[in-house]
């Protein structure tokens, strides 16, 4: 039968034996790198695999003959596909391989096993002859023989730390190749200025500690409330210096300044006095070094409020906050706008919304593999308000056991004073930090 070649030959450049494979499709690690996905236009359209018509034209078309007699070819039947690879047994302990791992072929048991003995440095023991038979049944008898087992069959020791250098190093690609805006930096970098400036963290400070009540609970250790007193009222001071630093927070109007510091300055003052707790000691110290356990805390002021913020310092832990992002939820925490008698919430809300883009993209970037990181911390200004909440009424009852006024800052800054019922009288330049004043730098 006489056949012409060049006619067999596929037409606009199709390929019949691959069409019938569905496209592939790619999945791109990040939306910036691709904002749109590909039309599937484009993957079938005059590129490399033809158009659809093309390719059907082609089937048509592409298998023609020059023969004479009535018979008609008869197209071949496909090859069939290549038999499913068949791996050795494990080499270690005999059971169906799973492939080539660390060098040999073995099991997902013995692979698993093997890449977690060298990369945590086990030392085994083993309690007979160092001779144990391992297989399928005793492989998890004797994990110092496994291991010796592992070596003797030709794993590699370096094919584990290679492998967890690459993914530690595919960690730090993504991290790195985060988009983050230079204005978005910028910010990011002055938060954490304004916080490390106005608050020393722990390891800075020369903790001392006293004695006084310090094995049991007391209503009020008056020693105890006047350093408390103390501490608290330099501790406002600087929260009112850390705003007064944070970007755009001066350009609010006066009234919307003093409103946010009055209704988050509680909420501030326990994040970071909770950033500052000692879990193995159980204590908690301030910004002078005077160091608390919990008994103390409660003696000087605390009262019901203690075993409420220990626990929030104790959930506070495995969030490994360092200051940028303490500094940030700090402000977030003060510059929002779903706080009551605000004259403009809509532009507080405008200076949030810079902030909580900052830490999102700060807490993606430090932690690459945790991204709910970013929203637990979010969660956190619930659990701070309410414990301002009551600390609010905490403040209520403390004012009937010490034997004088309650310092004007407190006063002003965590009491509600639509609830109080006091003579005394405030004078006006005291009734709250004075927001166009300079630093002062003798508080700690």
């Amino acid at each position: 039968m006489a056949t012409n070649p060049d006619r067999f030959r596929p037409m606009g450049g199709s390929m019949p034996h691959i069409k019938s494979f569905p496209a592939i499709v790619y999945s791109f690690p990040f939306a910036s790198t691709l904002r749109t996905p590909l039309p599937i236009e484009v993957l079938g359209g005059s590129g490399y695999f033809g158009s659809p018509e093309t390719q059907k034209g082609a089937s048509l078309c592409s298998v023609e003959t020059q023969s004479t007699s009535s018979e008609e070819m008869i197209p071949s039947s496909p090859s069939p596909p290549p038999p499913p690879r068949v791996y050795k047994p494990c080499f270690v302990c005999q059971d169906k391989s799973s492939g080539y791992h660390y060098g040999v072929s073995s099991c997902e048991g013995c692979k698993g096993f093997f890449r977690r003995s060298i990369q945590k440095n086990m030392v085994y023991t083993c309690h007979r002859d160092k001779s144990c038979t391992i297989n399928k049944v005793t492989r998890n008898r004797c994990q110092y023989c496994r291991l010796h087992k592992c070596f003797q069959v030709g794993m590699s020791k370096e094919s584990v730390r290679n492998d967890r250098n690459k993914k530690k190093e595919l960690k730090e690609e993504a991290a790195e190749s985060l988009p983050v805006a230079a204005e978005t930096e910028d910010l990011i970098q002055k938060v954490c200025r304004a916080h490390q400036e106005t608050f020393p963290s722990l390891c800075q400070l020369g903790k001392y500690t006293t004695n006084s009540s310090a094995d049991h609970r007391v209503q009020l250790d008056l020693g105890l409330w006047d350093k408390f007193s103390e501490l608290s009222t330099k501790c406002i001071i600087k929260i009112v210096e850390f705003a007064k630093r944070l970007p755009g927070f001066t350009g609010l109007t006066i009234a919307d300044q003093i409103t946010l510091l009055k209704a988050a300055c509680l909420d501030i003052l326990m994040l970071r006095i909770c950033t500052r707790y000692t879990p193995d000691q159980d204590t908690m110290t301030f910004s002078d070094g005077l160091t608390l356990n919990r008994t103390q805390m409660h003696n000087a002021g605390f009262g019901p409020l203690t075993d409420l913020v220990f626990a929030f310092a104790d959930r506070l832990l495995p969030l490994e906050m360092d200051d940028t992002e303490t500094g940030l939820l700090s402000a977030i925490c003060l510059i929002c706008g779903d706080r009551m008698d605000l004259e403009e919430p809509e532009k507080v809300d405008q200076l949030q919304e810079p902030l909580l883009e900052a830490l999102k993209l700060y807490a993606r970037r430090r932690r690459p593999d945790k991204p709910y990181m970013f929203p637990r911390m979010l969660m956190k200004i619930t659990d701070l308000r309410g414990i301002s909440a009551k600390g609010a009424e905490r403040a209520i009852t403390l004012k009937m056991e010490i034997p004088g006024p309650m310092p004007p800052l407190i006063r002003e800054m965590l009491e509600n004073p639509d609830v109080l019922d006091t003579d005394e009288t405030i004078p006006k330049e005291e009734e709250s930090p004075e927001l166009d004043s300079e630093p002062d730098s003798s508080a700690p």
